[in-house]
């Protein structure tokens, strides 16, 4: 049977015939793996694939003449000098000096580079700025509950594709609410990683979440940090996912954790570039400000977080909409001294706040706070079904 590809393939492909280089990053077992063999199948001109992991993957790039590997890989390949030739490499990240012969390989011989790494936090020192203009990169998350449906058969993939604010946030039927409540409680618990998606057992999907917060540890930690590192990174995740939705105070962090606010300013950017958490920062109109200030945080994936942690029922439906948000551009959030709040807003120009059963007392709030603010459109988002104006479910 024929894997169904995740939506980013869609947006991929329109980029096989330019000259930059693809970078596809993310979480591991996110599926880059499978999202890259997907377009290699797509591609039929000459083409040739490398898995870095494995050391003898690396050898043909090793030689220091840069003409000579170019050679190398249209000989393998079976391609002719005129053809263009597509090199798809998997976890970059594994050797470092391939950047070079990308930069090289596409200023000479129109090479088109496709390649996956696990890290942005990695690729961001991997990548020189010599390679500026040369690239685009693009993250695979998580599904979001979207995806999940479409994976599940129950939209199509024209329905799932398309990401529309205007169509997207708006009220749903009664109908529309029980036809999906039953898929919405499987993504709120097990979250959408392609393997735990298509797996039915519930045992089964608890072990390979496990395996994947396993394999954060085993690869990209040891790979970025040092041995106490990653006793610091798991102590430090704990911590948060008992914040999630909370505003930070790193200095109660770092106490807590008995390390200097620096150092937990730098785990903290880690677990950001490797798409484990998220930090959402306050609302501002002014770009500087809106960068200062303390941030509040959420997870990657709702699976994920329910094996870290076990939380309360508001802090992981609200942990699941900060990730379908995210999907529609950038978020932050509104308060004002804790005497009024707002959870999310889009793209400076949309409130949402977070209820598990909305009333209409949480419409009007939310309304006079926007209202203050400048923002005219605003959405509560309720997990339990409510016949309300500017209440949707989900989404």
């Amino acid at each position: 049977m024929q894997l169904k590809k995740r939506f980013l393939y869609y947006n991929l492909v329109k980029y096989l015939n330019h000259k930059n280089s693809l970078v596809i990053t993310g979480m591991r077992q996110v599926g880059k793996t499978t999202l890259m063999k997907q377009l290699f199948e797509t591609v039929e001109n000459s083409k040739i694939w490398f898995d870095f992991d494995n050391p003898l993957d690396t050898l043909i790039f090793e030689n220091s003449n840069y003409d000579a590997v170019y050679f190398d890989l249209l000989k393998n390949c079976g391609g002719k000098q005129n053809t263009q030739l597509f090199v798809f490499i998997d976890e970059i990240q594994n050797f470092p000096d391939i950047t070079k012969i990308i930069k090289y390989h596409i200023d000479k011989y129109n090479v088109k580079y496709i390649v996956t790494g696990s890290s942005n936090y990695y690729l961001r020192n991997l990548f020189p700025e010599s390679l500026s203009g040369r690239k685009f990169l693009f993250v695979l998350s998580p599904m979001d509950f979207k995806e999940f449906l479409y994976f599940k058969n129950q939209i199509g993939k024209t329905e799932g594709l398309d990401y529309n604010i205007n169509s997207d946030f708006k009220k749903c039927s009664q109908y529309e609410y029980k036809k999906f409540e039953f898929f919405f409680n499987e993504f709120f618990e097990f979250g959408g990683f392609p393997e735990v998606v298509v797996t039915e057992n519930h045992d089964t999907k608890k072990k390979i979440l496990k395996n994947i917060f396993s394999s954060f540890f085993e690869k990209d930690v040891k790979l970025l940090t040092d041995l106490k590192d990653i006793k610091d990174l798991r102590d430090l995740i704990l911590l948060l996912a008992a914040r999630t939705g909370n505003i930070l105070d790193v200095s109660k962090l770092s106490s807590e954790m008995g390390i200097n606010r620096v150092k937990m300013y730098s785990l903290l950017e880690l677990l950001q570039g490797v798409f484990f958490v998220k930090l959402i920062p306050k609302f501002s109109k002014s770009i500087d400000r809106s960068v200062a200030g303390r941030r509040k945080v959420y997870f990657a994936d709702n699976g994920l977080l329910n094996t870290i942690s076990r939380l309360n029922e508001s802090q992981l439906f609200e942990n699941a909409v900060a990730n379908q948000l995210e999907k529609y551009g950038e978020l932050s959030y509104y308060n004002l001294r804790n005497t009024s709040e707002i959870d999310f807003i889009l793209n400076k120009s949309i409130a949402f706040e977070v209820k598990l059963n909305a009333v209409k007392r949480d419409v009007e709030r939310l309304k006079k706070i926007s209202e203050r603010l400048g923002i005219n459109s605003y959405f509560v988002i309720s997990k339990s079904y409510v016949d309300l104006e500017n209440t949707i479910f989900w989404l």
